[in-house]
């Protein structure tokens, strides 16, 4: 199994060396040279099965030969061990054929924990077999640093900075990354949006020489890795369920999403994938009107879906052109020039043919979450609730189980949620810790060069 750029003028390499590049040399995103497939017999025998079990399946066909049989076995069962439902993913009915499909019992209690921590295993098994030393950069909406600190804190010669929009992210999951007892973990707090945070990720990786010279690596969603290990769930989804469901996913970077075309592509059964969005509706715009525009990204009650630049959206193009990297490095340069890219007929039709699009306000979020509670009992979280507004709003003309993706526990956003439903959710106990500890946080005008600064201070330091 090998992988290629999306942007095509980057060599071919192994699933190992794709998880500790994380981007592509010449800025654009790794995905198979080829998608394996699974035979419709071979999906309906996931079903009963354990998650493990589907999880060594999915992914042990992305890997190939980077590690063995074993080693991916010993690093999911390790990966899933802390979670506190053994079903990893388990679906719950909310009404007739809709369901939540539960992604936050892992130790940040979010669905970001279901992939990094077996990225964060396999990671530390490449790099120590490779005996380097590795810089991990991610930016973050809210969740993503916090999964990846849980992953990687405490390992050896791995550094890990994490970069999260200064007062744009919830209390509970600021304190999540900002309170990790790890020496080797450094929080960084851009004064911007998370917009301006991934543009400094991109930037700096596209600084070869310094990229090289403290081999900077990426864990967040423009790794390829987090979309194989998140492909899996909509197979262990559609296995349970016996047929093609349709799921509204809540976005922002579109890496959740595409795991799901990722699935579909390798056989999963899949109905439709309704992209669920904010305000911040760059995906909603893209797929309804043909115009992919990047504003300004706005405060929502769903800070980890306040983006306006969506950088998953890449591989979608890419497949959607026919795998076509000279024209998909064109369309990002356009992008990247004039913040607008105008999606051509043909390509806006192929997206359609798996991909649409809803948006939800904070309004229409409150009112969501509130139904949920006051029909079942149940609190949800405001990204959650994005996408259930979205699933309450469908209209289809055919019966079709309906999965919405739950993608982070109530007690991360009490403040919507009580202000949705007059009730505060139970704190969880592992997230309790993060709450009371000491917060140690750099901040930072949104520039390069003072994040570069940081960097090279820790890292090349004598």
């Amino acid at each position: 199994m090998r992988y290629l750029s999306t942007r095509g003028q980057s060599p071919l390499i192994s699933f190992a060396d794709m998880l500790l590049a994380g981007l592509a040399p010449d800025g654009g995103l790794y995905l198979p040279e080829a998608w394996p497939r699974f035979t419709p017999d071979e999906v309906a025998a996931f079903k009963g099965k354990p998650y493990q079990d589907v999880a060594e399946a999915v992914m042990g066909r992305l890997i190939g030969d980077s590690f063995s049989a074993d080693e991916l076995k010993a690093d999911i069962a390790s990966a899933y061990a802390s979670f506190t439902d053994p079903r990893i993913a388990p679906l719950v009915a909310i009404g007739p054929d809709l369901y939540l499909m539960e992604l936050f019992h892992g130790p940040t209690l979010a669905f970001k924990d279901v992939a990094l921590q077996i990225l964060g295993r396999l990671f530390a098994r490449a790099l120590k077999r490779q005996g380097g030393r590795a810089t991990v950069l991610a930016a973050t909406s809210g969740d993503t640093g916090s999964a990846a600190i849980a992953a990687l804190g405490g390992l050896e010669n791995i550094e890990v900075f994490v970069l999260h929009p200064k007062g744009r992210v919830s209390e509970v999951q600021r304190r999540q990354m900002t309170t990790a007892p790890y020496a080797n973990v450094h929080n960084i707090a851009i004064e911007g949006t998370f917009d301006d945070a991934q543009g400094i990720v991109k930037a700096l990786f596209a600084e070869t020489d310094f990229a090289k010279a403290v081999s900077l690596t990426a864990v967040n969603s423009i790794n390829f890795a987090r979309i194989a290990a998140q492909a899996v769930y909509y197979f262990t989804a559609a296995a349970e369920l016996g047929t093609a469901p349709l799921f509204v996913v809540p976005t922002g970077n579109f890496g959740d999403v595409f795991a799901g075309e990722a699935a579909w592509r390798m056989g999963a059964p899949v109905d439709k994938l309704w992209v669920a969005t904010n305000s911040n509706d760059i995906m909603a715009r893209a797929l309804n009107e043909g115009v992919y525009e990047a504003g300004r990204a706005q405060p929502t009650l769903s800070p980890s879906m306040d983006i306006q630049v969506a950088s998953n959206f890449e591989r979608a193009l890419f497949e959607a052109s026919g795998r076509d990297a000279a024209w998909t490095r064109e369309q990002m340069a356009t992008f990247a020039a004039d913040k607008s890219l105008t999606l051509s007929p043909p390509i806006l039709a192929d997206l359609r043919s798996r991909y649409a699009a809803m948006r939800a306000d904070d309004a229409e979020t409150l009112a969501a979450i509130a139904q949920v509670e006051r029909e079942t009992g149940r609190l949800i979280d405001p990204h959650t609730g994005v996408a259930v507004a979205a699933a309450f709003n469908l209209k289809l003309s055919k019966k079709v189980p309906v999965v919405v993706l739950s993608t982070a526990h109530p007690a991360k956003f009490p403040d919507a949620v009580n202000q949705a439903t007059s009730r505060i959710p139970e704190v969880p106990p592992r997230l309790k810790a993060a709450l009371e500890g000491e917060e140690n946080c750099h901040v930072t005008a949104a520039e390069k060069g003072l994040v570069r600064g940081l960097i090279e201070a820790i890292v090349l330091r004598p």
